[in-house]
């Protein structure tokens, strides 16, 4: 466990920072921060084509509502283009200047919602938030409102307590599309370039380590995913009349997929590459748990747990084209597809990694069939300079929020924009954090939010805005 005390000074205040006053403004207005957070579950606002864009609207209109009754003036909502002309899904930003010498901080976050998934998985409606068990459950909840509501009840704590000495330059940007992979996020940062600069970026959508132990993301994956088809005849045949000295593409696709690793379940794909040198780890018994893995079923790959979730390439497969069984008939089919994604260890190039894939596809096609391969999305990883000033506030921050010392870790997933953030503004201190943990089951049936973690996270960030206040970054 890397504690947040490594080699740097760690009070329990830092020069005029009233820290008790900070964390009375928090806790005398969660039950308020919970009801408002409430009140965004509420709307289904999902950015997914497929989907009514009305709730989505309505979802940035109520989160705008939010950020001017915090305080901000300057508070728009705004959208750009996608490629075929369709109009991005609506980012709420709000942006209050620095004073003189004094540093700027984008706080991120994205108020549209995954899709809920088959109804029944659920055990309390979706789009109703329900308190149980110390945890609130409901689409969006965790993941990524409670974000926005923790970004939006830290700045309001700070202006409560610090008033006419906050000089701090602040900048919320609530995304409205990332659940939909954020298709105009680049294309929103060249047209809001200027708007959005700043010295730090808190990224609130990542996961603490577990309940109770804070943590600062400071390694995600990359991404890659596309097709893999595999041909084999030019039109179904007769099952019975043909079959024997042919095998159907589905059989084919299926052996090629199992050269995709090895008899140990790791990557056998050559040219990606991998480490295992986390600084925590997980038990065996921690991860099955976490992961609902059921008994009998052998855990893939070598090396620390840890590793193979955040430091080594992984490869799913996560979709496939066949008939459905109530409605196959007896023929050879002639093709069949399948979708892959990758998740790349941080250092590996995207486009490197997508080649290879290409490259083991085609070399390993089985009994001479025709591989087609189409590359779909890519991501970047990323990794935190975890000697940055903003670094070192933050694990304080969070030290100090929960009362135990906060751990770096890695993260499986991806944030591809990050990327973007990186490239557009080279010099900037991005800061990877979360309210999620283990069991808070984003994406799928069920999420929840644990409240005393959320609390917490309001007060690490308000404890983190108000030394970057009273500090900057020098």
């Amino acid at each position: 466990m890397t504690s947040s005390s490594a080699g740097i000074p760690q009070p329990s205040t830092v020069g005029s920072i009233n820290a008790d006053a900070l964390r009375h403004a928090v806790t005398d207005s969660f039950d308020a921060t919970v009801a408002q957070l409430k009140e965004l579950v509420a709307i289904p606002g999902i950015a997914w084509p497929s989907f009514d864009p009305a709730p989505l609207n309505a979802s940035a209109d109520a989160v705008a509502g939010l950020v001017r009754a915090s305080g901000f003036e300057d508070v728009r909502i705004l959208r750009c283009d996608k490629e075929d002309g369709t109009p991005g899904g609506p980012a709420v930003v709000a942006r209050r200047p620095a004073a003189a010498g004094k540093p700027t901080i984008l706080l991120y976050a994205h108020h549209d919602v995954q899709p809920t998934g088959d109804l029944a998985l659920w055990e309390t409606e979706p789009f109703t938030a329900v308190e149980r068990d110390g945890r609130l459950y409901g689409r969006g909840a965790a993941d990524d409102k409670a974000g926005i509501l923790a970004h939006v009840a830290a700045y309001s704590a700070v202006t409560r307590v610090l008033g006419e000495e906050l000089g701090l330059g602040v900048t919320f940007f609530f995304e409205g599309e990332e659940e939909a992979g954020s298709p105009t996020f680049r294309a929103f940062l060249e047209a809001h370039r200027e708007l959005l600069r700043s010295d730090v970026i808190v990224v609130a959508d990542s996961s603490n380590w577990k309940v109770g132990i804070p943590a600062l993301t400071t390694s995600l994956r990359g991404l890659v995913d596309g097709t893999i088809e595999v041909k084999v005849l030019d039109h179904a045949v007769h099952s019975g009349m043909f079959g024997g000295p042919v095998l159907d593409a589905p059989t084919l696709l299926a052996r090629l997929i199992a050269t995709l690793h090895d008899d140990e379940g790791s990557v056998a794909i050559e040219g990606l590459v991998g480490r295992d040198d986390v600084a925590v780890d997980l038990t065996e018994e921690e991860y099955r748990a976490d992961a609902s893995v059921l008994d009998g079923v052998r855990l893939a790959g070598t090396g620390s747990i840890a590793s193979r979730l955040w430091t080594k390439p992984a490869l799913s497969i996560i979709g496939f084209d066949a008939p459905a069984v109530d409605v196959a008939s007896n023929t050879l089919l002639p093709r069949a597809r399948t979708k892959f994604s990758l998740r790349l260890a941080p250092g590996q190039n995207p486009a490197e990694a997508m080649e290879a894939v290409r490259r083991h596809v085609e070399s390993h096609a089985p009994f001479g069939a025709e591989v087609v391969f189409t590359p779909g999305e890519t991501g970047s990883a990323f990794s935190t300079d975890t000697t940055s000033a903003a670094a070192n506030m933050a694990m304080w921050a969070l030290g100090e929020a929960w009362g135990v010392p906060a751990v770096e870790t890695g993260i499986g997933g991806s944030i591809p924009f990050i990327a973007d953030l990186t490239e557009l503004y080279p010099d900037v201190q991005i800061l990877v954090t979360g309210v999620e943990d283990p069991d808070s089951r984003a994406h799928s049936a069920n999420e929840s939010l644990h409240l005393g973690d959320f609390r917490n996270a309001i007060i690490a960030e308000a404890l983190l805005l108000a030394r970057l206040n009273a500090e900057g970054l020098a």
